[in-house]
């Protein structure tokens, strides 16, 4: 059996997720199956091409729902979860089909969608998670920003932190596919040793120390909400903590960046903020009323390379909305 899993691109999750079903699959579904990776990016217009669905069985993680037919798996996480009413319209209909509703999950409330995975694969197959706990406990606390304290996130100490590095810096399409299955063979530590892996390390942290010197330089602090704009600046990625490194007293960061393939718009909340949760913004919400999305805390907008100002006057709106609802007044 030939199985195609599809996975979000250059993101720590995403990778874990992948590595998690792919053992579970081994291991609980079909022994004999041989497995192939293919990343998947937000992006304004249509994100999947079906003629991709190509395998025999063709799974999605951490990534938004398809009613293609041929998706045979979908685990996701996310609020913004279904591109449409009719997609989820679609997946309402899957939970009345008893096959379907087998291989077919969401849940919102789960912090990674490694975790979910883990636990639908370990509660309704038999599925042993003992052996992939780190990886499971890594993409909680990278997924969900639960780390002690901005330092912890930035500095990265911790080798699931520089693997995130890695997997949100790479240009190499061969590369996260080839990380894929060691995640859950391996003590990350492990993984972070393989010399494929360790010769990308050095010139990725002194890019990290770049970003950190650009956003300090770019950044306004006001009213709880950080804003920065490096759209003109060569950077396929960055650590969406260094705002709240750099501004521990904000609430909110939005920041515009451009890559290869989209000007994006990222939303989050700084997970140490002080503020009631309960008065925060759900940014999702804000983020799908521009065709993007996230979670409640952390969210994105991904606009086409050319279409900077657009980008750029919905970043102005969301920075004005935010800094008039700052929860600590």
């Amino acid at each position: 059996m030939r199985v195609r899993v599809f996975y979000h691109d250059k993101c720590f999750d995403g990778a874990c997720s992948a590595s998690l079903f792919t053992r579970f699959h081994r291991e609980c579904v079909a022994p004999d199956a041989s497995y192939e990776y293919h990343g998947l990016v937000h992006r304004a217009g249509a994100l999947f091409d079906e003629s991709e669905f190509s395998g025999d069985q063709n799974a999605i993680v951490d990534f938004k729902y398809s009613s293609s037919p041929k998706i045979t798996w979908w685990f996701d996480h996310h609020l913004s979860a279904f591109l449409t009413p009719e997609d989820q319209q679609n997946f309402q209909a899957c939970k009345q089909d008893p096959e379907c509703a087998g291989r077919k999950f969401f849940d919102p409330h789960y912090t990674s969608c490694t975790s979910f995975l883990a636990h639908i694969a370990s509660t309704k197959f038999g599925f042993n998670t003992a052996p992939v706990a780190e990886l499971i406990h890594w993409a909680d606390i990278v997924d969900g920003a639960q780390y002690e304290s901005p330092e912890s996130a930035v500095e990265m100490a911790a080798p699931a932190m520089k693997l995130t590095l890695i997997i949100e810096s790479t240009q190499d399409p061969a590369f996260i596919p080839r990380l894929i299955p060691l995640l859950t063979e391996q003590p990350l530590a492990e993984v972070l040793n393989q010399p494929f892996v360790a010769e990308l390390l050095p010139a990725l942290l002194e890019r990290h120390k770049e970003a950190v010197a650009l956003i300090r330089s770019r950044a306004e602090e006001r009213d709880g909400a950080i804003f920065f704009d490096i759209t003109d600046y060569p950077l396929e990625g960055f650590n969406k903590f260094i705002p709240y490194y750099l501004y521990p007293q904000a609430t909110y960061s939005i920041g515009l960046s451009k890559s290869s393939f989209r000007t994006k718009v990222a939303v989050g909340s700084n997970p140490w903020t002080k503020a009631d949760p309960a008065k925060l913004v759900n940014l999702a919400q804000v983020c799908e009323r521009y065709g993007g999305g996230g979670h409640a805390r952390v969210g994105a907008i991904s606009f086409p390379p050319d279409q900077a100002d657009k980008a750029r006057a919905a970043a102005a709106e969301i920075v004005a909305e935010l800094r008039a609802k700052n929860p600590l007044g």
